[in-house]
């Protein structure tokens, strides 16, 4: 019986997640009141109302229906890199979406479309062959070549973006989950077009969004499949010349990914002797409702110094979170870091919450649909919060212009009226 209710709740969380047409966001409160113009910095060839998201995936290609190319849920042996076009709203003129995106009170429909996908290059697929040289077996130097090559055209490609652009700095998307590729593309261009429409957006998407009962180990194995992928690509994008800096974003499954993979590239750096903050250019790490066992994460985060590779690392967590509820289930009711609250925390994990000055927990106290888990980017408190750190670089704190709530040593909260009103 408990197996049958769980199945009807998985059923109806992926059926509530797909329905109806994509509207482009609410406008963050952060820009609702026209006090702040959001497109004060944006280039003037970004005035329109598209959006090119550079993106990596190894997803396996399927046959297109449209235009350009698409990809399905199966996994790939190589990973592709390429341009998606997204439209806000249909031929809708600049300064209508500009005016449109600094109010609550839109007067029209901004549906997301999909208008197109280019893939622009392939990597060869891993594991590389051997080949038997001299009595040792070396990875083929002509496979190691066209690998040489395919990062050359992807550093071109990210040169060529940077120019169209006063920051130097690039927004990677990490997505999570029963997430199809447009997902993640559509989620990213909503957010850099609330940041500004500056700097370089970015979508990792890995083979996710198989659905059904079974999709979610699918998913979570597929999540292990992606890591040796999205650590190549970790690498190439921190040796992009001119490329300044790399602000990371991942949700729910996609937390796991993400920090799996960041974790195996500082390990490799240290031992190397090199900087990973240097390598990386990791500015900021955010984990948005984290699908992560919070014993897990503290050993990783904690027991292995991870933060001290990176920037500052934020997590947001909401225990009002349904999909991370099923999550708990599923884990025989071990501790999602998505929905811990500062009470949760034992005098150690506090202790150590304090140490680390560059590490902050954001509980949002606010409602986002009735599964409540993509309130990162889609509730409009929310979403303020991310923008005025990962665009203004921001600490928490009424001080620092951003008037989070305090509950405990770098752990905060964050109410539906932020950041203007006074909690209810």
């Amino acid at each position: 019986m408990r197996r049958l209710l769980a199945g009807i709740l998985v059923a109806g969380l992926i059926l509530l997640t797909g329905c109806g047409r994509r509207e482009l966001i609410q406008t963050p409160n952060l820009y609702a009141n026209g006090r702040i113009d959001p497109f004060k910095d944006c280039p003037p060839s970004a005035r329109n109302n598209r959006v090119d998201v550079l993106y990596a995936t190894d997803r396996l290609p399927v046959e297109s229906k449209g235009a350009g190319q698409e990809y399905g849920y199966l996994r790939s042996p190589s990973l592709a890199y390429g341009i998606c076009r997204v439209e806000i709203g249909e031929d809708v003129p600049w300064s209508v979406l500009a005016e449109n995106s600094r109010t609550d009170d839109r007067d029209l429909s901004l549906p997301l479309s999909v208008r197109g996908v280019d893939e622009v290059g392939r990597f060869p697929g891993t594991p590389i062959p051997f080949i038997r040289r001299g009595g040792e077996l070396v990875e083929d130097p002509a496979v190691l070549a066209r690998k040489a090559q395919a990062e050359d055209a992807f550093r071109a490609l990210v040169a060529k973006r940077l120019t169209q652009t006063p920051r130097k700095e690039a927004f990677v998307f990490v997505h999570g989950y029963n997430n199809d590729f447009e997902d993640s593309v559509l989620v990213m261009a909503e957010l850099w077009h609330f940041l500004g429409r500056t700097g370089l957006p970015i979508v990792y998407s890995w083979p996710a969004g198989r659905g059904g009962f079974r999709g979610y180990t699918y998913d979570r194995e597929s999540g292990e499949f992606t890591i040796l992928h999205l650590k190549e690509f970790l690498r190439l994008l921190g040796s992009c010349p001119g490329l300044e800096r790399v602000h990371f974003l991942a949700h729910s499954r996609g937390t796991d990914v993400l920090i799996s993979a960041v974790r195996e590239l500082i390990i490799e750096a240290r031992a190397a002797g090199k900087s990973p903050r240097e390598i990386l250019k990791i500015a900021d790490l955010t984990l948005a409702a984290p699908d992560l066992d919070l014993e897990v994460f503290t050993q990783r985060m904690v027991g292995e110094r991870l933060g001290q590779g990176m920037g500052g690392v934020t997590l947001y967590v909401s225990d009002e979170d349904k999909a991370l509820g099923l999550s708990t289930w599923l884990f025989s009711g071990l501790q999602r870091v998505g929905r811990v609250t500062f009470e949760d925390l034992n005098p150690e994990l506090r202790k150590r919450l304090e140490q680390n000055h560059g590490a902050a927990v954001i509980d949002a106290r606010v409602r986002s649909g009735f599964i409540g888990h993509s309130y990162f980017y889609s509730n409009p408190a929310v979403s303020s919060d991310l923008i005025l750190m990962m665009r203004y670089g921001r600490a928490p704190g009424a001080e620092n212009g951003r008037p989070l709530v305090p509950v405990g040593p770098n752990f905060w909260e964050i109410d539906k009226g932020y950041p203007y009103r006074n909690r209810d």
